[in-house]
């Protein structure tokens, strides 16, 4: 059966294009390097952006992503003697020792402990192995290309990373409220059990003080991996999140990637959730028709003078009865041939099935009507 589709089309005017960069002409000092748009997840730059290389402590953006889906922040963490003597960055965890949920991600994404990395794991699977199942099993869900071994990112045949997969993991744990909270915060304090003064955390990436509209992020670094960073900065309603791997600068080179996204696209939002799309025919109902509005937003970063539209389509049709709030079709922006970002079409309102019973029970709440004097 043919769909239904309405679309819209926009010509976007090119603006002037001085003191823009071409994504042709620009080079990351990285062995990966990806910036995408954080609404739509549309890529915006791309240098071996699909090509996995080993990522450190990036690693812990999964794991606190795993343990933000699966756990209350109030539950209470224990170290094991395994998490206790994890080598490498730690918060100095006790064997025994046991900080909130919470508490736990700060120390994980400020300092980046691979102790409190390997207690979060055991206590959401019961072991490492078992939580680096859920890893993977977490990222093939996001269309990630990513190999977990374990959950704090210490160097280990085959655990490995594309600057892609990296970018889409972060996207989705920042669509969690709490681990937005804690990835920008730059400065925290947490218990110390057994001494007289708490851990003073300070977050190891610089841009949250040193950018314009950093909202968070996280560093990496082994000697396998090299440094590695993700990042995210917001300036104008428009969020961005980047990605470099074994990048010796850094900091400047993610300054560098955000600089060339704000520079060169803004966010276009053709709709904004609630807002009326269009009208669809409604086929067997007691109306002919049902406006269809978005669930959320529709919007993507575009670059001047691309052309979009939005395409809305109603697989089959739409056929009563209808309740309010169903979802009836889909709305997708593209931007040129490419689809970048899709929303549900939701009815606005209820329509019956038009057949004998629903017709006498309208005409009977006519007839029951009150008649005014």
């Amino acid at each position: 059966m043919k769909r239904l589709v309405c679309t819209l089309l926009v010509l976007l005017l090119s603006l002037s294009g001085a003191g823009s960069c071409a994504a042709e002409e620009m080079h990351i000092a990285a062995r990966g390097a990806v910036l995408i748009d954080a609404a739509s997840g549309r890529v915006l730059f791309g240098q071996n952006e699909n090509a996995r290389f080993p990522m450190a402590s990036t690693t812990k953006i999964m794991t606190a992503l795993l343990a933000l889906e699966n756990c209350a922040l109030d539950e209470r963490v224990t170290a094991s003697e395994n998490a206790s003597g994890v080598p490498g960055t730690s918060i100095y965890l006790g064997v025994g020792e046991t900080l909130t949920m919470e508490e736990m991600l700060y120390g994980l994404l400020l300092r980046s402990g691979n102790d409190a990395a390997t207690a979060i794991a055991e206590h959401v699977a019961g072991s490492v192995e078992d939580f680096a199942a859920m890893m993977n099993a977490r990222a093939a869900q996001l269309d990630a290309d990513a190999r977990f071994k374990n959950p704090h990112g210490l160097d280990a045949a085959g655990h490995e990373a594309s600057a892609l997969a990296l970018a889409r993991i972060f996207r989705q744990a920042m669509q969690n409220g709490d681990f937005r909270r804690i990835t920008g915060t730059a400065k925290a304090t947490i218990p110390w059990v057994g001494n007289d003064f708490a851990r003073v955390l300070v977050s190891k990436n610089r841009l949250l003080t040193a950018y314009e509209g950093a909202t968070g992020g996280k560093t990496g670094y082994t000697s396998d991996a090299g440094r590695c960073l993700v990042f995210s900065a917001e300036r104008d309603g428009m969020e961005l999140i980047g990605v470099v791997l074994s990048c010796p600068d850094w900091f400047d080179e993610a300054e560098r990637l955000l600089d060339y996204g704000f520079a060169n696209f803004r966010l276009e939002t053709p709709l904004r959730a609630g807002d009326a799309a269009c009208e669809a025919a409604v086929r067997g109902g007691m109306a002919d028709a049902v406006r269809a509005v978005a669930a959320r937003d529709l919007a993507a970063a575009v670059r001047e003078g691309e052309r979009w539209r939005v395409d809305y389509d109603f697989p089959g049709g739409v056929r009563a009865p209808i309740e309010r709030g169903e979802a009836i079709g889909t709305a997708t922006l593209y931007i040129g041939n490419e689809a970048v970002a899709e929303t549900p079409l939701l009815a606005e309102e209820d329509v019956e099935k038009r057949d004998l019973f629903s017709a006498l029970k309208r005409l009977f709440k006519r007839w029951a009507l009150p008649v005014s004097a």
